[in-house]
């Protein structure tokens, strides 16, 4: 087993670096019980491996773990008028803190990551993945510190972890399948999501997805799934259960018209079709009016084979009511749901 140590009681100051397999051992293992942390400077920053800080690269059997922090130094970056672009020929676009890419069999417990410049975690091309026991943590008004970000990836289980940041605390994107969240402690962020998916009109895919076990807080969206118009594929088979919200201002949201603001999102005739989604012990509170809102889209490629058992979303605010909202949207509720989903198609 090859083996790297970062000793406890000392900071590591780290450019741009890569960690580029495979490797001779079948397990390679890191121990991070120091500090790590970027530079402050973002015009330092040279040398980035996709647009990411720490890459690791085609290294199976890796094993991360330990109690140190891995500081991204992300506010030197987040202020940045165009923060995706270069800000000095030569340095890095806005860069993702650990980017995991071609790493099977990875294993992350026990670290603390903090300020990323962007999302925090990237993981891709990825078959057997676990982790476990981390905290993520960024201001909540820091712009797409995402916590981590699934992609093209297969039998991933997150769980047991608290995430704090700006954007989404765990988003899964296109060609994810058999993906497992328990036990998350999600706010502030955007809540966990499936997508977005489609964009720019392309193919994605997500299947078999169960997230279970989790709590929000002061989330702008607890469970959400987010697909643009224009794309094509499938979101399917996913569970949402035993879901906790607190001040969550949309508990319960399918988009398929989702628009991010910069782009030109007019209507256009495909979707990528959400079906069998069931959402069962979904409770709490939200300061809106609107606790379930199932925005589908007016083609053949509406939601459809929705499910909902035991729902109960009552107002944060005195003496006030929730209500659901639906277009196009077809399911039935299996058990009690409040507020009440008359609007459910068949």
């Amino acid at each position: 087993m090859g083996s790297i140590v970062l000793p406890g009681g000392k900071l590591f100051l780290l450019s741009p670096i890569l960690f580029q397999g495979p490797c001779n051992s079948p397990i390679v293992k890191l121990q991070v019980s120091g500090n790590i942390t970027a530079h402050t400077n973002s015009t330092k920053w040279v040398g980035c491996e996709n647009n990411s800080w720490l890459y690791f690269s085609s290294v199976s059997g890796l094993i991360i773990s330990g109690t140190g922090h891995i500081n991204g130094q992300g506010a030197s970056w987040w202020n940045i008028a165009n923060p995706l672009h270069k800000v000095v020929k030569g340095t890095c676009d806005r860069p993702t803190a650990i980017r995991f890419n071609f790493c099977n069999d990875l294993q992350l417990n026990g670290v603390n990551l903090v300020d990323s410049p962007r999302n925090h975690i990237s993981i891709t091309f990825s078959k057997r993945v676990t982790i476990s026991h981390i905290t993520i943590s960024a201001p909540e008004d820091s712009p797409n510190t995402d916590g981590i970000d699934i992609s093209t990836s297969h039998q991933v289980h997150i769980l047991d972890s608290t995430i704090q940041t700006g954007d989404d605390c765990i988003a899964i994107n296109l060609g994810c399948s058999n993906i497992n969240i328990t036990g998350i402690s999600c706010g502030p962020g955007h809540g966990i999501s499936v997508g977005s998916l489609g964009v720019n009109g392309t193919f994605a895919t997500v299947e078999n997805i169960n997230v279970a076990h989790c709590t929000l807080q002061g989330t702008q969206n607890g469970v959400r799934i987010k697909t643009w118009q224009g794309g094509m594929g499938f979101a399917r088979f996913i569970n949402f259960e035993n879901i906790n919200l607190t001040d969550v201002r949309n508990p319960i949201i399918i988009d398929q018209f989702y628009c991010n603001g910069a782009h030109d999102c007019g209507i256009k005739p495909n979707a990528v079709q959400v079906s069998h989604v069931t959402y069962m012990d979904v409770f709490g509170t939200t300061p809106s009016k609107i606790a379930i809102n199932l925005n589908c889209s007016d083609n053949s490629t509406a939601c459809t084979n929705l499910l909902f058992h035991q729902i109960n979303i009552t107002s944060a605010l005195p003496q006030k009511q929730t209500l659901a909202a639906c277009h196009n949207a077809h399911g039935q509720v299996g058990n009690s749901s409040l507020p009440p989903i008359t609007c459910l198609k068949p």
